[in-house]
């Protein structure tokens, strides 16, 4: 594997590693558990979250998939990858501890701490929609397609739902 996808590989494994730590740390110390990160999400849209965000990871899977193993390191300057997981997996791994800390100490600096990661990970997200489909590739393959349909449906999910609509609710409590 070159050097460039072993970078891109190595962000993905430690920030996947910090996201995912962050959730069962969170999900085991938090007050009110899981349920008290919906805040004020109504109950009937619970479950539409949910399978959002098991689409939204299918979606991760596929454009990480293309862009290590079947993108050319060659044709692109990975760079901008680097700093696109980067700041997605590094915000996306304090979203849960800022939102545990704010239900217990509420504060205007700690819900703007946390719009401002979802702000992150939602606008990166729509970025990396535009990187893959400014690809200059020899092939849009099938592999190519599932891409940029997986980038676009995890932008969705962290641009509207997280991004816009989560705050909306969760102030609703």
């Amino acid at each position: 594997m070159p050097l460039a996808k072993i970078i891109l590989l190595t962000i993905n494994i430690i920030g996947g590693i910090a996201v995912i730590g962050s959730y069962i740390w969170g999900a085991k110390i938090g007050p009110g558990g899981i349920n008290a990160l919906w805040g004020g999400t109504p109950e009937g849209i619970r479950p539409v979250y949910t399978v959002s965000m098991a689409i939204a990871a299918l979606g991760y899977l596929a454009f990480i998939f293309y862009i290590l193993f079947k993108l050319d390191p060659n044709s692109f300057n990975f760079n901008i990858l680097y700093l696109i997981f980067f700041l997605i997996l590094g915000a996306s791994a304090f979203w849960m501890p800022l939102t545990n800390i704010f239900l217990v100490n509420p504060g205007t600096l700690l819900w703007l701490l946390i719009r401002i990661v979802l702000a992150v990970v939602g606008i990166v997200s729509c970025v990396l929609v535009w990187v893959l489909m400014s690809l200059v590739v020899k092939e849009n393959n099938l592999f190519y397609w599932l891409a940029v349909i997986g980038s676009f449906y995890f932008a969705f999910h962290t641009a509207v739902l997280d991004m816009i609509l989560w705050p909306i609710f969760f102030k609703m409590q």
